[in-house]
């Protein structure tokens, strides 16, 4: 089916901007999408491979909804990068429509969005969103729920899960668009949403799945073989030779960030003799924007430089958002030929590759040891082979040890389909939050309709075990009335101030009330970091250092008498976190708390976003205890800039950080008044150089004229 056949059941405009796209002809899951009634508002899911259409099949809906039945259209991802890229793809494609993103403040109702046509969320603000009392809900014609595959994940599935089901019973009337590339039960989730299911093997560039022993490549069940070419003894290195000898990019799956790290050295010099004069010239550039980009280069940014310069490059969590959207820009753009990297492009961006090789099938999980990642998983990472418009076939390869392990990886990855779906609600921590919310929104106020509501979701639908989860609704009353969150009121529940405020901020109860119980045993700056690094929205977290195991004595009366023996069950690991976050705002160099405490940057400024978030949470409890919050306060400012107390001034000046605000100290500039005096502007410029000065003094030039 044409594009243009969709005259008069799409907007012309819509049609139009598709056009200039250079899409002329429907893909055959969109064409079974229209066929199954997505320009009639039914409900879809669509389970295809990447590549096939999903997204258009989602921006038809929504657009049309926007558009013609003046609704509001949503869009939930459950990445933050996931939807800023679709946020960035739909303003370019369709620059005439108001199209909102919010992905950040969990404790903002963000007003703004109500002007929105079309607004691009990830789940957990969503779901925030509803807690602080959305008003459009009713104005929904259209939720896209991209990954729904994503329910079977253990941190984030239930929320979405809980957020999907909420939104069936608050917008009844809003068209649901389900999207998966991997769903092994995709008839059991489509009978769940009410929706009609869409599933379809079409790949606009095939995809050959093979396994690599000795330097060959079996596809399928031997129906094709290749001698791979190139000289190495070590299978990755073979492949990537290959792979280059067809002028092809790469990405290399690994397990672990190091395994990434240690990967991209090894190819360095294979995929350097590949390259042009001009083409190293490019990577050089690359390269001096990711050393640039912290100010102080870490021995991890010089790690990653070095071997961008040969055309290759390690991706993973350890890295700031900004290197990784540079690695991934100049990977798009044909400069990096290799990628070594985690999953963290396995899922949702946009990066593919002719070439996709998954080199670890084990992963280490916890205190459980070594185990197989899943099918869905491998699937999932399969999907990033194949550039259309550019490749005719895309390749992903496993590499095996010997012929057993070989028949061991075929049977389970290569043969077999995806695992089916299943529910991750019905566990007690879990839920906690969430039914605290629905009492705190007066969603559900009773127990009868708590149950009745989770007997909806995914999990009432896949088991019918209704004394189980009765018996954890139950208890996780008892705890959040316990703890003073909730009480009771004749027949139905109400949540406290405190209650309503813990769920606002979208922390665990748990959390909320360790930092409860912890706020009037504060007496020093440790204290509070410790306070806000023993709770689960800061993990991972850091290593228990020898200075963290033998100083949390002195702060082992902040974990007597409470309810935290079950959660926080490494105290000393949290220590040693409150230990990093001191050292931090105490100007230690970012290079020196990498290395004392094996962080990397990225790891470190999650860490210092999460410990922001969670010291304005506890100086929004605090307001309510009636506690006198002004060390929160200031210790949250010490902690966003990592700054002593004596650079508080200058940090509000714009354009002025830590290190420069160490600097200007150091000259004599000790506060913004020290600004106005004879003098200062030359001490600016001599720090800074004409343009930076300018700015930072024209913020106080008014006062002083």
């Amino acid at each position: 089916m044409k594009i243009t056949e969709l005259k008069g059941r799409l907007p012309d405009e819509i049609i139009e901007s598709i056009s200039k796209r250079g899409i002329s002809e429907l893909t055959p899951p969109q064409e079974l999408a229209i066929e199954k009634g997505l320009l009639s508002q039914k409900s879809i899911t669509v389970a295809a491979p990447t590549a096939s259409g999903k997204t258009l099949i989602a921006e038809m809906a929504m657009l049309k909804a926007a558009i013609w039945n003046n609704k509001k259209a949503v869009y939930v991802g459950p990445m933050r990068a996931l939807v800023s890229e679709k946020y960035s793809e739909l303003k370019e494609a369709y620059p005439y429509m108001n199209i909102g993103i919010s992905i950040g403040d969990l404790d903002s109702l963000d007003k703004w969005l109500e002007k929105c046509d079309i607004i691009l969320v990830s789940t957990e603000k969503l779901d925030s969103l509803i807690r602080h009392g959305l008003l459009w809900l009713d104005q929904i014609g259209c939720i896209v729920f991209d990954e729904i595959h994503m329910l079977d994940e253990v941190g984030r599935g239930p929320t979405l899960e809980i957020l999907i089901s909420k939104l069936r019973r608050l917008s009844r009337e809003a068209q649901i668009i389900a999207l998966s590339a991997t769903i092994g039960n995709a008839e059991e989730i489509s009978k769940w949403l009410g929706s009609e299911l869409v599933k379809s093997d079409y790949r606009p560039v095939p995809l050959e799945r093979g396994i690599e022993l000795d330097g060959n490549v079996i596809y399928g069940r031997r129906e094709r073989e290749e001698r791979l070419a190139g000289k190495s003894e070590r299978a990755e290195i073979r492949i990537v030779e290959d792979t280059l000898s067809k002028g092809k990019q790469l990405i290399l799956f690994y397990s672990t960030r190091r395994s990434t790290e240690s990967g991209a050295e090894n190819l360095a010099v294979v995929v350097r003799e590949t390259l042009s004069e001009q083409q190293r010239e490019d990577l050089r550039k690359v390269s001096k924007e990711i050393l640039g980009f912290l100010g102080r280069p870490t021995a991890q940014c010089e790690k990653l430089a070095r071997a961008i310069e040969n055309g290759v490059a390690f991706h993973h969590s350890g890295l700031v958002n900004a290197q990784r959207k540079i690695v991934e820009e100049a990977f798009r753009r044909g400069k990096i030929k290799v990628i070594c990297s985690t999953t963290t492009l396995g899922f949702g961006v946009n990066m593919p590759a002719h070439t996709v090789v998954v080199r670890d099938t084990s992963r280490y999980d916890g205190g459980f040891g070594s185990r197989k990642i899943s099918v869905n998983e491998v699937l999932q990472l399969f999907g990033r082979a194949g550039r259309p418009k550019y490749d005719k076939m895309g390749r992903a390869l496993l590499i095996a040890k010997n012929k057993e392990d070989a028949k061991v990886l075929y049977k389970r990855y290569i043969e077999a389909g995806p695992e089916p779906i299943t529910s991750k609600l019905g566990v007690l921590p879990v839920l906690r939050s969430h039914i605290l919310a629905f009492v705190a929104s007066d969603f559900l106020t009773r127990d009868d309709s708590i149950l009745t509501f989770l007997n909806e979701t995914f999990y009432g639908y896949q088991y019918s075990d209704s004394a189980t989860i009765e018996g954890i609704v139950r208890e996780v009353l008892r705890e959040l009335e316990e703890w003073k969150f909730i009480e009771s009121r004749v027949s139905r529940w109400q949540a406290t101030r405190i209650g309503e405020k813990v769920s606002e901020l979208y922390i665990d109860p748990v959390s909320a009330k360790w930092i409860i119980d912890s706020i009037p045993r504060l007496h020093d700056d440790v204290s509070g970091l410790f306070m806000i690094a023993n709770t689960l929205e800061m993990k991972p977290l850091s290593k228990a250092t020898e200075e963290a195991e033998e100083k949390i004595l002195d702060y082992e009366q902040m974990l007597q008498g409470g309810h935290y023996e079950d959660t926080f069950y490494e105290p000393e690991r949290a220590f040693g976190t409150a230990l990093l976050l001191r050292d931090w705002i105490s100007e230690k160099s970012e290079a020196e708390l990498l290395a004392s405490y094996s962080e990397t940057p990225g790891s470190l400024y999650t860490k210092v976003s999460n410990a922001d978030w969670l010291l304005y949470s506890s100086m929004e409890l605090s307001k309510l205890m009636k506690v006198n919050h002004t060390r929160l306060l200031e210790l949250r400012a010490r902690v966003r800039y990592g700054i002593k107390n004596e650079l508080l001034d200058l940090v509000g000046l714009e354009q002025v950080g830590r290190v420069r605000a160490r600097m200007m100290f150091n000259s004599g500039i000790r506060g913004v008044a020290d600004l106005r005096k004879e003098g200062a502007e030359q001490k600016l410029e001599r720090l800074f150089g004409k343009e930076i000065a300018n700015r930072i003094y024209s913020q106080v030039k008014g006062f002083v004229d």
